[in-house]
């Protein structure tokens, strides 16, 4: 029997909200400080998923210069009716203390492919918000409630009517629910079946806790009673799951009646240890029993495979491991951070058959930023890239990165000495701001190009280096992987702050004296290495 192997997105790919159009499926996930924002995958077939669209594209849409870490977007929903498709976010501008700056947005399109419209504010009441159509025609706004009264500042649920002629909020706010006793509720999803009303709700904290529940009532004001057996999907009580970490979901109902849902998860290296590839998709089976949604399996707790749907498989091409520089586009696997692509930084114009990175400011910048790069989707890859830059002083870096945030990477550059007379090859670290650098430069005067790879097998991290492309030698040591992780940035901060997101690796280039001096890169290879 073929199955569906989890999490069906690979690599930081959480919050999944997801919308079926006919045939056709599709999942928006959060991106958080990474622009273009929102991920869309597109499947006929809910096991074979590929990335098709990143809606937010313009600063209009999304204005994230500046934010914090593991802030910008997060939870979108998407969701489609009588030939719109809707999407909702937020973009979250601060998360200090108990005050946050959370503004939620919409955007709409006819073509989920094609641009979509400038954003309709919503409210910044909270965040997680969600648009439900319900069947009597109106249309409803549903998020948590920030309340920086209760310390904890997860207010509830509550909904206000969406008016699509006014193009606003209109009318009383409703308090729905407080949610279950496993508190931090948020990324709520409303639903209608037969005589009752479904929320969704996302509990229980990011973490090892974290859990999807579910309630009803007969009237979308509720009271809303919780299932039976809540919550309806967690792995908290199986700390030696592989999928650990289950929670904020979404239904759907395939166009055979059947029910499946989608649902974060993470796959820690060790029990309850670092997740490296972030959160990610994952699908289960539902089937409906006493009036309740229940996961087919029994139980609660996810599975790495499950049953291929009654549907048609439908495969898409293999990723091509190896971009060259020579076609006038990026590949949609890349993002850059908080800012769009534009030529003043990243230009495939200036040298034909190679990307070019005018250097901006250092890997610490919430601002300006010339790095672009993609998910890590696997425990075990090998990333290499190709470059020419000629630095002339200590201020001038290019390389290869491996990051997580501005305070957690692992960076193997070309740099310069102080007047430019010499060229090295240098490895810079940071874990929580702390920096580290490899104690010994390679010299790289004499060689114009050089190629940097990465190897990264599950919590070690090797870099290498290449004068000719063939023969390749190490540089520094073996390095800490599991840094890049939400689990390692929470445990070693003294105070909260945001990590939601996941591994990348890509090209970047900064120029700390006059952010100008360019480096060419002229291919970047991921290549993915299966182990099991």
């Amino acid at each position: 029997m073929s199955t569906i192997q989890n999490p069906i997105l690979k690599g930081f790919n959480p919050d999944p909200s997801i919308c079926r159009v006919g045939d056709d499926y599709y999942i928006a996930t959060s991106t958080f400080e990474w622009f273009p924002g929102v991920q869309i995958h597109h499947s006929k077939d809910l096991k074979n998923w590929k990335l098709v669209a990143r809606p937010l594209n313009r600063i209009s849409q999304l204005n994230m210069k500046g934010i914090p870490d593991s802030c910008g977007v997060w939870a979108p929903c998407l969701t489609y009716d009588k030939g719109v498709f809707y999407l909702v976010y937020t973009n979250v501008k601060s998360f200090d203390g108990v005050w946050k700056d959370t503004p939620n947005y919409m955007v709409t399109t006819t073509d989920i492919l094609g641009e979509w419209s400038e954003p309709i504010y919503l409210s910044s009441r909270g965040f997680d918000g969600s648009l439900f159509h319900d069947p009597n025609g109106k249309k409803w706004y549903v998020s948590m409630l920030v309340d920086h009264r209760n310390g904890k500042f997860f207010g509830g649920i509550e909904m206000q009517e969406y008016d699509p002629i006014q193009k606003r909020l209109v009318g009383k706010v409703h308090y729905i629910t407080k949610g279950t006793d496993l508190g931090l509720t948020e990324g709520p999803h409303l639903y209608k079946r037969g005589t009752y009303y479904y929320i969704v709700l996302a509990e229980g904290g990011t973490e090892y806790g974290h859990a999807m529940s579910i309630g009803r009532s007969t009237s979308i004001f509720g009271p809303y009673e919780f299932h039976p057996e809540n919550p309806f999907i967690s792995a908290a009580e199986a700390k030696n799951n592989v999928l650990q970490k289950a929670g904020h979901g979404d239904l759907v109902e395939t166009q055979n009646g059947d029910w499946y849902t989608v649902f974060l998860v993470g796959r820690p290296l060790t029990t309850h240890g670092n997740c490296t590839l972030g959160r990610e998709t994952a699908i289960e089976e539902v089937v409906w029993s006493a009036g309740w949604p229940w996961l087919k399996c029994g139980g609660r707790i996810p599975r790495q495979r499950i049953p291929m749907p009654k549907l048609m498989e439908h495969v898409f091409d293999d990723p091509i491991e190896k971009v060259e520089f020579n076609n006038g586009s990026i590949p949609i696997d890349f993002q850059s951070l908080r800012i769009p692509v534009s030529p003043d930084w990243c230009d495939l114009t200036a040298r034909k058959g190679f990307l070019r990175l005018y250097g901006k400011e250092s890997l610490t910048s919430l601002h300006n930023q010339s790095l672009l790069a993609r998910r890590i989707q696997d425990f075990h890859v090998v990333v290499s890239t190709e470059l020419e830059f000629h630095p002339t002083n200590i201020h001038h870096m290019a390389g290869l990165v491996f990051y997580y945030n501005a305070g957690h990477y692992h960076y193997a550059c070309v740099t310069s000495n102080s007047d430019g007379s010499k060229k090295f090859l240098s490895v810079i670290s940071s874990d929580n701001y702390k920096m580290s650098f490899q104690d010994e430069l390679e010299d790289i005067t004499a060689y114009g190009t050089i190629v940097l790879r990465g190897e990264m097998n599950r919590d070690q991290l090797q870099f290498h280096y290449s004068t000719d492309g063939m023969d390749f030698r190490p540089m520094g040591q073996v390095l800490d992987a599991s840094i890049l992780s939400d689990d390692h940035v929470r445990n070693g901060r003294s105070r909260y702050r945001p990590a939601f997101t996941g591994s990348f690796v890509g090209m970047c280039c900064q120029d700390l004296e006059m952010n100008a001096h360019h480096a060419d890169f002229k291919w970047f290879a991921y290549k993915e290495i299966n182990d099991q």
